[in-house]
């Protein structure tokens, strides 16, 4: 008898692997089965053909995704962001239930190719990393931010190593995002971070853990972190506590481990947790403090109330945490607790929604947290932290250009940040506003006792010691800089990058060029402190290195100007200003 045999070719390549899947894909098919597929089969017909502009190959077409293959990280990435913002144009003639967002996963490695596609545990890697991303979002491997982090001008914020389904060992993961102003003022890990060197203060140490929602609208999850924030803020004007900073304490948002554990990692006595239920009349806040040393609760309480006794609530929660950690509060540090409420719950309600946007530092984000707080001072024209926080948005705008009249933002900021200090003086918010946009006018004493004052307010407050040590770099006091952003990083243990970049700063000041160096390697997106970089290569006499880099920033930043930075900085000293400015024309600026 005659048989044939067909032994299928396999060979193997290095490349990019892409996979993109549809967020809710399942729902929208059962919601709206040809609209959805319509509009699906459309979308990824287009991303086929942007695939190939950025030299890759689609090798499969699913019901609900992608999967292509590119030669270089660089154009994988590129392309996968891209696929997000095509998408995002979709959506906007969609229904917010109906829009069709993705996930996707990049890894670089070996794959197994054959007639029938590619294979392979490189391969099953990228289709894992897209399984746990957020919804428009990528989600890289170390793979390939190391081939990236000093070519593509994004954001990169690291997530630590993630144990990934069916494969063997974790993956050092990154999040990508299109802007990077978000990622340098985020809360990250860092591949380096060692935990356990921080200290523990010798005064009560809290860390208020984000309190979960239980309810399915989502205007629940909004009032649990606006809560949780609200807490945490007040907890932070008592100089004899120590709190962990916001960021640190919601890193932990969407990691399930025991309190101990966070309590270990952030080192810290006590932890606090709670949950938050919501109506439409009433409101349930259930909290707990445990002592991580004995692993007791030393304090529970639930409170079940009127949505209007709020404000009741926070602060029996916050003396309830205060008792319960035994310190002595005088009744000056109480009174300075009191703060300005609002007339209308609805205008609270648009803070805590501002809340939930301004802080995912995004373009967008920053607009729609802008629409909010001036809603609430529309309902309350009184509400001093909603004028405080408008001004954040727009001193944001400025920072980042995302506006197109910077200087007439930073104008408004400055008036709404004297409109909160003179409603309510004993709220740090306005004061640290103030302090910048004083700053940025080059009023250097002003804002020096502006954030005297807001630290005077909220001993506490990271953020604000990592911008008051950026001022006090640029008064001249550089070594009273560096200890204002030691003791950030030391109560915001998960710090952004804007830390290392205010602390190369005053490093720089200092001629510690070695010290720079060290600082600025250790950020998440190397293209934001490329500058300060290249100079202090540059005064170190290590010209091809500084060189090198100044060529990378060139490219990140094709519209820079020496001249015009040199313009905006806000240095006291033009010695200082003209320091910064002969390192960098050493480098080749």
């Amino acid at each position: 008898m005659n048989s044939t045999h067909s032994q299928t070719t396999i060979r193997q390549k290095l490349g990019a692997v892409v996979f993109a899947d549809v967020v809710s894909y399942s729902r929208l098919m059962s919601e709206n089965e040809m609209a959805t597929y319509n509009a699906l089969k459309s979308l990824l017909s287009q991303l086929e053909q942007v695939c190939e502009q950025h030299q890759g190959r689609v090798i499969e077409v699913r019901g609900d995704g992608i999967l292509a293959l590119f030669e270089t990280a660089t154009s994988a990435v590129e392309f996968s962001v891209e696929l997000h913002r095509i998408a995002s144009q979709h959506n906007q003639a969609r229904d917010d239930d109906q829009q069709i967002k993705f996930r996707a996963g990049v890894h670089l490695g070996e794959v197994l190719m054959d007639e029938r596609g590619i294979h392979g545990d490189n391969v099953n890697i990228a289709a894992r990393l897209q399984e746990i991303a957020e919804p428009e979002r990528v989600y890289v491997s170390s793979a390939v931010y190391d081939q990236i982090r000093n070519r593509l001008r994004y954001g990169y914020e690291f997530l630590g190593p993630k144990q990934l389904k069916n494969i063997l060992s974790p993956v050092a993961t990154y999040c990508v995002r299109s802007e990077i102003e978000g990622a340098t003022m985020a809360a990250t890990l860092r591949p380096e971070m060692q935990l356990e060197v921080l200290e523990r203060p010798d005064i009560p140490s809290v860390a208020v853990l984000p309190f979960a929602s239980q309810g399915s609208d989502e205007d629940d999850h909004w009032v649990a972190e606006g809560l949780t924030d609200d807490i945490i803020m007040n907890l932070s004007k008592f100089r004899n506590l120590f709190i962990i900073a916001r960021n640190s304490s919601f890193f932990f948002k969407t990691q399930s481990m025991p309190p101990q554990e966070a309590a270990r990692r952030l080192n810290v006595r006590y932890v606090a947790r709670g949950s938050v239920r919501r109506s439409s009349s009433r409101i349930r806040i259930t909290a707990e403090l445990i002592d991580a040393n004995s692993e007791r609760t030393i304090w529970g309480e639930r409170f079940d109330r009127k949505i209007d006794d709020i404000f009741d609530i926070l602060d029996e929660v916050t003396e309830c945490i205060v008792a319960a950690t035994a310190v002595m509060i005088e009744s000056h540090e109480k009174q300075r607790m009191v703060q300005s409420v609002p007339s209308d719950m609805q205008a609270y309600g648009s803070v805590l929604q501002g809340q939930h946007h301004i802080l995912k530092y995004t373009r967008n984000d920053n607009r729609r947290a802008q629409h909010c707080y001036e809603s609430a001072l529309q309902r309350d024209g009184g509400y001093a932290r909603a004028a405080a926080a408008l001004s954040r948005t727009l001193n944001i705008d400025w920072r980042y250009s995302w506006t197109e009249d910077p200087n007439s933002a930073l104008d408004k900021a400055l008036k709404l940040a004297q409109r909160a200090v003179e409603l309510d003086p004993t709220d740090a918010r306005g004061f640290g506003e103030l302090g910048y946009v004083q700053l940025y006018r080059k009023e250097h004493y002003s804002a020096i006792e502006s954030y005297k004052r807001a630290l005077q307010l909220n001993p506490n407050d990271a953020d604000m010691h990592s911008d008051y040590a950026d001022a006090l770099a640029h008064w001249g006091d550089n070594e009273a800089a560096i200890k204002h952003i030691q003791q950030a990083m030391r109560l915001n243990p998960y710090f952004p990058d804007q830390y290392l970049w205010h602390l190369g700063g005053a490093y720089y000041n200092l001629k510690r060029y070695d010290d720079v160096i060290s600082a600025v390697n250790k950020m998440n997106n190397p293209t934001e402190g490329q500058r300060v970089l290249a100079a202090s290569y540059a005064q170190l006499g290590k010209m091809d290195m500084a060189r090198q880099i100044a060529d990378k920033h060139r490219a990140a930043h094709p519209n820079f100007s020496l001249s015009r930075w040199a313009e905006v900085q806000p240095d006291r000293l033009a010695d200082d200003t003209q320091h910064f400015v002969e390192g960098l024309e050493k480098a080749g600026f």
